[in-house]
């Protein structure tokens, strides 16, 4: 008992590392998301092709690719990041990529009576799409949001690959030392309990846009 409680306490310590990973790129990548999805639904032609091939790029290729390419790549021009660093960026460019197209979806969702409406009212741009439409277009992408929550949950097991000690990193290396497949049930279990807050916490954010 006393050794599985330790075995769990030293998975937990890797679980913080990807924990830490999906908070920093959660901050990020859904602003980033929102910005690439106005920008590519603007009148602004060059802008909205630069998006365009930004996007294509990063959800056409491996994100695994993306992260040796941050973290082995850039060195070769000169660019060193530390590995937390290099995978914060690269699953932030990635995952903003495909919010952009959730985002985007979203907006174009919304009713074309709404824009129409807020104008004869007199408001801006920024007053329309801040008070008006976002709000109308999150309710609708939270399902697909929530889904991207969890892939990236998971997705961070993919930062052993640099090195990372995050949470399935540690389990491995207790069954590679111990001999048992008992880490990895660990493992998954709290995969599972992560998940499951988060599809709770996406369940909760519906009931509260449901309003408009």
């Amino acid at each position: 008992m006393s050794n599985l409680i330790d075995v769990t306490g030293y998975i937990l310590k890797g679980g913080l590392i990807s924990l830490k990973l999906f908070i920093i790129v959660a901050i990020l990548s859904v602003p980033l998301g929102i910005l690439v999805a106005l920008g590519k639904i603007s009148g602004i032609r060059p802008l909205r092709s630069a998006l365009s091939i930004y996007t294509w790029v990063f959800r056409g290729t491996p994100l695994l690719l993306q992260l040796f390419f941050v973290y082995f790549g850039l060195p070769v021009i000169g660019i060193r990041l530390e590995p937390l660093t290099a995978a914060s960026l690269a699953f932030t460019i990635n995952y903003a990529a495909y919010l952009a197209e959730t985002f985007r979806a979203g907006i174009e969702s919304v009713d074309k009576g709404q824009f129409e409406a807020a104008k004869a009212l007199g408001m801006n741009y920024r007053q329309t799409m801040v008070q008006i439409i976002l709000p109308q277009a999150i309710r609708n992408v939270l399902p697909p949001v929530c889904s991207e929550a969890i892939n990236l949950i998971k997705d961070t097991a993919l930062v052993a690959a640099i090195g990372i000690g995050d949470l399935l990193r540690a389990a491995k290396e207790v069954v590679t030392r111990e001999f048992t497949i008992t880490p990895f049930i660990i493992a998954a279990a709290i995969y599972l309990v992560i998940s499951s807050l988060l599809v709770l916490m996406f369940r909760k954010l519906e009931k509260k846009y449901s309003v408009y």
